[in-house]
């Protein structure tokens, strides 16, 4: 009687380990998945993080460059379109 349970017992040992087998490949395959999903959201995080700064430059050297352009021009309202001076009051 012990004869025909043998097979079955060494079919279900067998499928054990194929089983851990598959079991141990897909866990690593995970791991690796996991470190290299890290690395790019990292790398995508620094490269978005530079954009701003480079966005934030644009902004300000143009803010630069029209503060000295408006000051000549009608948008500025201490410019005196009519006498072509500038009624800005100085003290020098």
């Amino acid at each position: 009687m012990l004869v025909p349970s043998t097979p079955t017992l060494a079919l279900i040992a067998l499928g054990l380990v194929a089983f851990a087998v598959i079991a141990i490949r897909v866990i690593r395959s995970l791991r690796r998945l996991a470190r290299a999903r890290t690395l790019v959201g990292d790398r995508v995080g620094n490269g978005v993080g530079l954009l701003k700064a480079r966005s934030a430059a644009l902004k300000v050297a143009i803010a630069d460059r029209r503060s000295t352009e408006q000051a000549r021009t009608r948008a500025n309202p201490a410019y005196d379109r009519r006498g072509g001076g500038d009624r800005r009051i100085t003290n020098g």
